[in-house]
């Protein structure tokens, strides 16, 4: 049995009933706190479709991860062009609890990924308009962000879809040490942070900071692989139509850390 790195799809396929305009070690805690609920051991046995419900397929996956993906840009760059960053915050501490919520009781109740959605669009939205007007090398950096992001999404699914790299149990155990790792790290350099300037280094524009940046992304890309695989399986083994909204929101906290870290290295780029 596989299991995936996105709570989400933690063992979904059963087939049984700081500073605003930079990104400082402090920066950090928002691509960590993403990665740690990424990392939640949430077991969800899904079921099938009972009397009188359909099953899910591939089209309900794509509308309800399309409908939250706009749900986020839209609050995203409605932040982004008011001005309103003093919403980063608490949008962040709501998105985090919701995002809890949701895969501690494995709800698939649409408000509450909506809700999810759209705090994390208004977090990453005034984190990206403040850092653009922190300096003018930052201009347009959100919308390399955001293409970056698609890319990534885009290609991988390539990837999946060609089976240039396929989702096996060895892939999977190697997927979840990396992410436990970085996520370890990442914690670990925000503890030290706060009694050594720039703590371990990693959330610094020096190399160092380049090459954990890079992995993250790495390890954020190559999980969409298992989430695409979760979702393939869901809809093989006939689940209800209603976990669509499970799976967009599973979807949805990978792209929110892809996001943060490809954020971050276009920022470490820019200063130099």
């Amino acid at each position: 049995m596989r299991t995936s790195s996105n709570p989400a799809f933690r063992n979904l396929p059963t087939g049984q009933g700081g500073g605003y305009a930079t990104f400082d070690r402090r920066g950090g805690a928002m691509g960590g706190a993403a990665a740690y609920a990424d990392a939640q051991a949430a077991q969800v046995g899904y079921g099938r479709a009972g009397t009188g419900e359909r099953p899910l397929t591939m089209d309900d996956v794509v509308t309800k991860t399309a409908l939250n993906a706009g749900v986020a840009l839209v609050a995203g760059v409605l932040t982004a062009v008011s001005g309103m960053y003093a919403l980063v915050l608490p949008a962040f501490i709501v998105g985090l609890v919701v995002s809890l919520i949701v895969i501690f009781k494995q709800s698939t109740n649409p408000a509450l990924v909506l809700i999810y959605s759209a705090a994390m669009g208004v977090a990453l939205g005034g984190i990206t308009g403040a850092l653009e007007l922190s300096g003018t090398q930052f201009q347009g950096i959100g919308l390399q962000a955001v293409i970056g992001t698609a890319g990534v999404f885009v290609g991988m699914l390539v990837v999946y879809k060609t089976g240039a790299v396929r989702v096996t149990p060895k892939f999977t155990k190697w997927l979840m040490g990396a992410l436990i790792g970085v996520t370890v790290l990442a914690v670990f350099n925000l503890i030290f942070s706060f009694f050594i300037p720039g703590g371990l280094g990693v959330r610094e524009p020096t190399m160092l900071g380049y090459l954990f940046s890079i992995v993250c992304i790495g390890v954020a890309a190559f999980s969409l692989l298992l989430d695409f695989d979760m979702a393939d399986r869901a809809v093989r083994d006939g689940a209800p139509a209603r976990f669509s909204w499970y799976i967009a929101f599973g979807l949805m906290t990978t792209l929110v850390w892809l996001y943060i870290e490809i954020l971050r290295l276009l920022s470490y780029l820019r200063q130099e």
